[in-house]
């Protein structure tokens, strides 16, 4: 069978045509990375109209990083995409879903498991990154967390994905990420997920390496 073998020739191409396809014309040119980077991890040039982001969202997330910031992510398959030769040697991944404490949290507050998880983030949350890829219910627990005076974050990539609160959390991100004072990006409507959540820490932490899109 006649197809390219070369991984560099595949990497490369890939993204020539996402530039060629992709149109990224309503985002300002800080942003194309993000873009870029959640283009490929789904297979979907249409996404990008569908992204919101604050203008600042990639530089704090580089500076929480370049500072030793812990990664905080609401599942395991969100930090297995995380390209680990590009994070700076300081940095902590850290997900609490299948810490011991959260099951019986989770009961005692009457919410999901993911929701609960992000409580025991409470004490990491200052100038962290945090990278949510799966559960609308960690990102709404999250917001009020933030509303309630909950120490804030570097920078909130969010990409819940599902047809239960994904789209909602998303916009409710959107809509308060001003008056909170939040470097956030999130892609509206249903769509996400794990992979997608990782190509957004990764157009972060791969600039920090001089090897990004």
């Amino acid at each position: 069978m006649d197809y390219e073998r070369r991984p560099d020739r595949i990497y490369a191409e890939s993204f020539r045509i996402i530039r060629d396809e992709a149109d990224l014309s309503h985002l300002p040119d800080a942003l194309h990375p993000l873009a870029i980077r959640l283009i490929h991890a789904c297979g979907m040039v249409d996404v990008a109209s569908d992204l919101r982001a604050s203008d600042d969202c990639l530089d704090a997330g580089r500076a929480a990083l370049a500072a030793g910031a812990p990664i905080l992510c609401d599942a395991e398959m969100v930090a297995r995409g995380i390209i680990g030769r590009a994070l700076p040697p300081d940095c902590e991944t850290l997900v609490t879903l299948n810490d011991g404490r959260t099951p019986a949290l989770a009961r005692d507050l009457g919410t999901t498991r993911s929701a609960a998880a992000v409580e025991l983030w409470r004490d990491r949350l200052e100038g962290a990154v945090v990278v949510i890829g799966n559960a609308p219910t960690a990102l709404f627990h999250l917001l009020e967390g933030l509303q309630q005076g909950w120490p804030r974050p570097a920078v909130l990539l969010a990409f819940p994905v599902g047809f239960v609160g994904a789209a909602e959390s998303k916009q409710a991100l959107h809509d308060m990420a001003p008056a909170l004072n939040l470097p956030y990006a999130t892609l509206l409507g249903r769509r996400g997920g794990s992979a997608m959540a990782a190509g957004a820490f990764n157009a972060i932490s791969l600039d920090l390496r001089g090897d990004g899109t």
